[in-house]
């Protein structure tokens, strides 16, 4: 099991964002999180990762208890979080950015690698020495993926990734999915129902902080009735 949630409930403040979220996700896997807005699919990830620690309730990676872990070390246990906002580092090149996040003391072989990343997404090699935060919506997206892979993650969490991008550069978002799903085990949320169903295996549906709903995305794609119960505009 790489990823476990039972009965997790989050707080901001005195607002119960996630009221007893259970989910689990095998190795390999590529999950989605859908929902509408304000249903709790950021929280989730931010919860796995620490940003947001559980009031109740329990995160399980690769079976380790890691609930209330601070969230450096469970970045440096193996779980990657590219945010929906990127959080480029201003004013450092694409090579610094990747040089900051590149995990130290890595035990046995480096998978992910600066030569690597620049083999992999050249746009980045061509763009390494260029102010991070000049970049343009889509290779920002590219590069704050590229800084997560830097922490050589075994799980990689993926919030709203084509979150004002361009119908393009969401095609290469959803072609950049597919290629790490065969080799990381994967978590995202995307306001686009059709784009996540399209490149995930399995999906959870959150509503008002709770999963009502968990199917294989072929199925869901043509239940239309569970679709539009939960999942059309409101």
């Amino acid at each position: 099991m790489m990823l476990e949630l039972e009965n997790v409930h989050t707080y901001y403040g005195e607002s119960h964002a996630l009221q007893g979220v259970s989910l689990r996700i095998e190795e390999g896997e590529t999950v989605c999180l859908l929902g509408r807005n304000g249903a709790g699919k950021s929280t989730t990830l931010k919860t796995i990762i620490g940003l947001t620690p559980p009031r109740q309730g329990h995160v399980r990676y690769r079976n380790r208890d890691i609930t209330g872990m601070p969230a450096y070390r469970i970045v440096r246990a193996g779980i990657g979080l590219v945010q929906e906002d990127r959080r480029i580092f201003p004013g450092l090149s694409v090579r610094e950015n990747l040089e900051v996040a590149q995990r130290r003391n890595v035990q046995g072989q480096r998978r992910w690698t600066i030569d690597r990343i620049f083999s992999d997404y050249p746009m980045l090699e061509e763009l390494a020495e260029q102010d991070g935060d000049t970049l343009s919506g889509g290779e920002q997206q590219l590069l704050a993926v590229a800084r997560a892979l830097m922490t050589e993650p075994r799980l990689l969490l993926l919030d709203e990734p084509n979150e004002g991008l361009a119908p393009l550069i969401v095609k290469q978002i959803g072609e950049l999915i597919d290629a790490l799903s065969q080799t990381t085990t994967l978590l995202f949320t995307d306001q686009s129902v059709q784009f996540a169903l399209a490149h995930a295996s399995r999906a959870y549906i959150l509503e008002k902080g709770v999963v009502v709903h968990e199917a294989n995305c072929e199925v869901l794609r043509s239940d239309g009735e569970t679709l539009q119960r939960f999942l059309a505009p409101a």
